[in-house]
Protein backbone atom coordinates (compact mmCIF):
# COMPACT_ATOMS: atom_id res chain seq x y z
CA UNK A 1 0.00 0.00 0.00
CA UNK A 2 1.03 3.83 -0.26
CA UNK A 3 1.17 5.77 2.85
CA UNK A 4 0.01 9.32 2.41
CA UNK A 5 0.44 12.29 4.07
CA UNK A 6 -0.94 15.49 4.14
CA UNK A 7 0.82 17.88 6.63
CA UNK A 8 -1.51 20.87 7.66
CA UNK A 9 -0.78 23.49 10.57
CA UNK A 10 -2.75 22.05 12.59
CA UNK A 11 -3.14 18.30 12.01
CA UNK A 12 -1.27 16.05 9.53
CA UNK A 13 -4.00 13.69 7.18
CA UNK A 14 -3.00 10.50 7.27
CA UNK A 15 -4.29 8.16 4.66
CA UNK A 16 -3.54 4.37 3.12
CA UNK A 17 -4.20 4.13 -0.51
CA UNK A 18 -4.33 0.47 -2.76
CA UNK A 19 -3.65 1.46 -6.51
CA UNK A 20 -6.68 2.87 -7.23
CA UNK A 21 -8.30 4.71 -4.63
CA UNK A 22 -7.58 5.94 -0.80
CA UNK A 23 -8.97 2.95 1.35
CA UNK A 24 -7.89 3.91 5.25
CA UNK A 25 -7.32 8.36 6.80
CA UNK A 26 -6.96 9.38 10.03
CA UNK A 27 -5.38 12.84 11.10
CA UNK A 28 -3.00 13.26 13.96
CA UNK A 29 -1.49 16.36 15.39
CA UNK A 30 1.33 18.25 13.57
CA UNK A 31 2.82 19.27 16.55
CA UNK A 32 3.70 15.59 16.82
CA UNK A 33 6.48 15.56 14.44
CA UNK A 34 8.32 18.11 17.25
CA UNK A 35 7.43 16.03 20.10
CA UNK A 36 8.48 12.75 18.53
CA UNK A 37 4.54 10.93 18.99
CA UNK A 38 4.33 10.84 15.25
CA UNK A 39 5.64 7.93 14.56
CA UNK A 40 3.90 5.47 16.77
CA UNK A 41 0.83 7.20 15.83
CA UNK A 42 1.63 6.23 12.31
CA UNK A 43 2.95 2.98 13.20
CA UNK A 44 -0.59 2.21 14.75
CA UNK A 45 -2.18 3.56 11.84
CA UNK A 46 -0.37 1.15 9.49
CA UNK A 47 -0.81 -1.44 11.50
CA UNK A 48 1.69 -3.82 10.10
CA UNK A 49 0.41 -3.53 6.29
CA UNK A 50 2.86 -3.47 3.45
CA UNK A 51 4.19 0.01 2.60
CA UNK A 52 5.76 0.26 -0.64
CA UNK A 53 6.26 4.18 -0.59
CA UNK A 54 5.19 7.43 0.55
CA UNK A 55 3.82 10.36 -1.17
CA UNK A 56 3.16 13.90 0.89
CA UNK A 57 3.02 17.39 0.97
CA UNK A 58 3.30 20.01 3.75
CA UNK A 59 2.15 23.47 3.99
CA UNK A 60 4.43 23.54 7.50
CA UNK A 61 8.42 24.07 6.63
CA UNK A 62 9.97 22.63 10.09
CA UNK A 63 7.63 19.97 9.61
CA UNK A 64 8.51 18.21 6.88
CA UNK A 65 12.45 18.25 7.29
CA UNK A 66 10.87 15.99 10.81
CA UNK A 67 8.51 14.08 8.68
CA UNK A 68 10.75 13.39 5.95
CA UNK A 69 13.51 12.11 8.57
CA UNK A 70 11.06 10.43 10.57
CA UNK A 71 9.50 8.27 7.71
CA UNK A 72 13.56 6.81 6.40
CA UNK A 73 12.35 3.92 8.95
CA UNK A 74 10.03 2.75 6.28
CA UNK A 75 12.80 1.86 4.21
CA UNK A 76 10.81 2.66 0.78
CA UNK A 77 10.74 5.71 -1.55
CA UNK A 78 8.86 8.93 -0.32
CA UNK A 79 7.83 11.33 -2.61
CA UNK A 80 7.53 14.66 -1.32
CA UNK A 81 4.71 17.03 -3.80
CA UNK A 82 6.16 20.89 -4.68
CA UNK A 83 5.47 22.85 -7.59
CA UNK A 84 9.09 21.69 -8.44
CA UNK A 85 7.96 17.75 -8.63
CA UNK A 86 4.51 18.30 -9.86
CA UNK A 87 3.44 15.83 -12.56
CA UNK A 88 -0.32 15.12 -14.05
CA UNK A 89 -0.82 19.27 -14.67
CA UNK A 90 0.35 21.96 -15.66
CA UNK A 91 0.69 25.75 -13.60
CA UNK A 92 -0.20 28.45 -15.22
CA UNK A 93 0.70 31.01 -12.76
CA UNK A 94 3.53 33.86 -12.06
CA UNK A 95 4.78 32.16 -8.34
CA UNK A 96 4.72 29.10 -8.40
CA UNK A 97 6.22 28.60 -5.34
CA UNK A 98 4.13 30.55 -3.63
CA UNK A 99 0.90 27.89 -3.96
CA UNK A 100 0.53 25.62 -1.30
CA UNK A 101 1.53 22.23 -2.53
CA UNK A 102 -2.26 20.78 -0.85
CA UNK A 103 -3.92 23.48 -3.36
CA UNK A 104 -1.75 21.44 -6.17
CA UNK A 105 -2.87 18.56 -4.67
CA UNK A 106 -6.22 19.20 -5.03
CA UNK A 107 -5.87 21.07 -8.63
CA UNK A 108 -4.09 17.35 -9.57
CA UNK A 109 -6.89 14.97 -8.26
CA UNK A 110 -9.67 17.01 -9.72
CA UNK A 111 -7.84 17.34 -13.26
CA UNK A 112 -7.61 13.89 -12.93
CA UNK A 113 -10.85 13.01 -11.76
CA UNK A 114 -13.27 14.93 -13.34
CA UNK A 115 -11.10 16.84 -16.17
CA UNK A 116 -10.64 20.28 -16.98
CA UNK A 117 -11.66 22.61 -16.72
CA UNK A 118 -12.91 22.38 -12.74
CA UNK A 119 -13.17 24.08 -9.46
CA UNK A 120 -12.11 22.74 -5.88
CA UNK A 121 -13.65 24.45 -3.00
CA UNK A 122 -11.89 23.56 0.30
CA UNK A 123 -13.73 23.75 3.44
CA UNK A 124 -10.60 23.83 6.09
CA UNK A 125 -9.31 26.64 8.38
CA UNK A 126 -9.68 29.23 5.12
CA UNK A 127 -12.18 28.72 2.35
CA UNK A 128 -10.16 28.07 -0.58
CA UNK A 129 -10.81 27.95 -4.21
CA UNK A 130 -8.84 26.51 -7.19
CA UNK A 131 -8.95 26.41 -10.46
CA UNK A 132 -7.96 24.29 -13.29
CA UNK A 133 -8.55 26.09 -16.79
CA UNK A 134 -9.20 24.57 -20.02
CA UNK A 135 -5.95 23.75 -20.59
CA UNK A 136 -5.44 21.45 -17.85
CA UNK A 137 -3.18 23.80 -15.74
CA UNK A 138 -3.74 24.94 -12.35
CA UNK A 139 -4.70 29.21 -12.85
CA UNK A 140 -5.13 30.27 -9.29
CA UNK A 141 -7.66 30.32 -7.13
CA UNK A 142 -9.21 32.41 -4.52
CA UNK A 143 -9.05 32.82 -0.19
CA UNK A 144 -11.56 33.70 1.90
CA UNK A 145 -11.86 33.27 6.12
CA UNK A 146 -13.37 30.10 6.82
CA UNK A 147 -16.38 29.61 8.97
CA UNK A 148 -14.86 28.06 12.42
CA UNK A 149 -12.37 31.42 11.82
CA UNK A 150 -15.45 33.49 11.24
CA UNK A 151 -17.58 32.28 14.40
CA UNK A 152 -14.46 32.04 16.77
CA UNK A 153 -13.59 35.78 15.86
CA UNK A 154 -17.22 37.14 16.38
CA UNK A 155 -16.31 35.40 19.96
CA UNK A 156 -13.39 36.43 20.90
CA UNK A 157 -13.83 39.79 19.75
CA UNK A 158 -17.63 41.09 21.14
CA UNK A 159 -18.80 40.71 24.81
CA UNK A 160 -22.26 39.05 23.88
CA UNK A 161 -21.47 36.54 21.11
CA UNK A 162 -21.25 32.76 22.22
CA UNK A 163 -18.77 30.73 20.21
CA UNK A 164 -20.97 27.70 18.52
CA UNK A 165 -20.80 24.98 16.72
CA UNK A 166 -21.32 25.40 13.13
CA UNK A 167 -24.44 23.06 11.75
CA UNK A 168 -27.40 23.08 9.68
CA UNK A 169 -30.17 25.80 9.79
CA UNK A 170 -33.62 25.89 8.05
CA UNK A 171 -34.75 28.91 8.63
CA UNK A 172 -32.99 32.65 7.39
CA UNK A 173 -34.91 34.88 10.72
CA UNK A 174 -32.88 34.08 14.10
CA UNK A 175 -34.79 33.91 16.76
CA UNK A 176 -31.57 33.55 18.98
CA UNK A 177 -28.15 34.57 19.16
CA UNK A 178 -26.87 31.46 18.29
CA UNK A 179 -29.55 30.94 15.70
CA UNK A 180 -28.42 34.71 13.88
CA UNK A 181 -24.85 33.69 13.88
CA UNK A 182 -25.63 30.50 12.16
CA UNK A 183 -27.25 31.98 9.12
CA UNK A 184 -24.86 34.63 8.79
CA UNK A 185 -21.91 31.22 8.68
CA UNK A 186 -23.75 28.90 7.03
CA UNK A 187 -26.48 31.00 4.52
CA UNK A 188 -23.71 33.85 3.61
CA UNK A 189 -20.87 31.20 3.32
CA UNK A 190 -22.97 29.74 0.55
CA UNK A 191 -24.40 32.91 -0.68
CA UNK A 192 -20.43 34.08 -1.46
CA UNK A 193 -20.01 30.21 -2.55
CA UNK A 194 -22.63 30.27 -5.26
CA UNK A 195 -21.86 34.28 -6.47
CA UNK A 196 -18.17 32.91 -6.53
CA UNK A 197 -18.80 29.91 -8.52
CA UNK A 198 -20.61 31.96 -10.58
CA UNK A 199 -17.90 34.62 -11.62
CA UNK A 200 -15.64 31.84 -11.95
CA UNK A 201 -17.82 29.96 -14.28
CA UNK A 202 -18.11 33.64 -16.12
CA UNK A 203 -14.47 34.18 -16.71
CA UNK A 204 -13.63 30.61 -17.39
CA UNK A 205 -16.47 30.63 -20.43
CA UNK A 206 -17.24 27.28 -19.34
CA UNK A 207 -20.85 25.75 -19.92
CA UNK A 208 -20.30 22.70 -17.86
CA UNK A 209 -17.54 22.95 -14.93
CA UNK A 210 -17.13 20.18 -12.59
CA UNK A 211 -17.01 21.70 -8.91
CA UNK A 212 -15.71 19.94 -6.30
CA UNK A 213 -15.92 20.46 -2.40
CA UNK A 214 -13.37 19.00 0.10
CA UNK A 215 -12.45 19.73 3.88
CA UNK A 216 -14.52 19.59 7.27
CA UNK A 217 -17.33 21.39 5.84
CA UNK A 218 -17.67 20.12 2.67
CA UNK A 219 -20.64 18.05 3.26
CA UNK A 220 -22.39 20.57 5.17
CA UNK A 221 -22.23 23.41 2.97
CA UNK A 222 -22.69 21.59 -0.46
CA UNK A 223 -26.38 20.12 0.83
CA UNK A 224 -27.65 23.20 -0.07
CA UNK A 225 -25.48 24.28 -3.43
CA UNK A 226 -26.68 21.90 -6.16
CA UNK A 227 -23.27 23.34 -8.24
CA UNK A 228 -21.40 21.57 -6.34
CA UNK A 229 -21.24 18.05 -8.54
CA UNK A 230 -19.13 16.22 -5.94
CA UNK A 231 -18.10 15.78 -2.41
CA UNK A 232 -14.74 14.02 -1.78
CA UNK A 233 -13.28 14.37 1.85
CA UNK A 234 -9.98 12.33 0.51
CA UNK A 235 -9.52 15.10 -2.74
CA UNK A 236 -5.68 16.06 -0.92
CA UNK A 237 -5.04 12.55 -0.29
CA UNK A 238 -6.33 11.35 -4.10
CA UNK A 239 -3.74 14.03 -5.27
CA UNK A 240 -1.00 12.49 -3.73
CA UNK A 241 -1.83 9.27 -4.83
CA UNK A 242 -2.38 10.56 -8.05
CA UNK A 243 1.34 12.58 -8.14
CA UNK A 244 2.85 9.31 -7.37
CA UNK A 245 1.40 7.60 -9.76
CA UNK A 246 2.15 9.96 -12.02
CA UNK A 247 5.55 10.73 -11.04
CA UNK A 248 6.48 6.81 -11.85
CA UNK A 249 4.34 6.99 -14.51
CA UNK A 250 6.98 9.67 -16.07
CA UNK A 251 10.07 7.84 -14.90
CA UNK A 252 9.04 4.50 -15.98
CA UNK A 253 8.44 6.02 -20.18
CA UNK A 254 11.85 7.59 -20.01
CA UNK A 255 13.87 4.79 -18.50
CA UNK A 256 13.69 1.42 -17.00
CA UNK A 257 15.41 1.34 -13.16
CA UNK A 258 15.59 1.93 -9.51
CA UNK A 259 12.82 3.86 -7.39
CA UNK A 260 13.88 6.94 -7.00
CA UNK A 261 13.95 8.57 -3.22
CA UNK A 262 13.52 11.99 -2.27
Amino acid sequence: MLLLLDIGNTHTHLGLAAPNKVARQTEIPTKSWRDKTAPALIERFVDGRGIEGISLCSVVPGATSLAQRALKSFDVPILELTNKTLRGIGVDYPKPATIGPDRLANALAARLLFGAPAIVVDFGTAVTFDVVNARGNYAGGIIAPGLAAMTEYLHEKTALLPKIKIREIKTVIGKSTTEAMLIGAVHGYRGLIRELIAELQSELRAEKLPVIATGGYAKLMASGLPMINAVDPSLTLEGLRLFWSETFNAATSRAPGPRPRQ
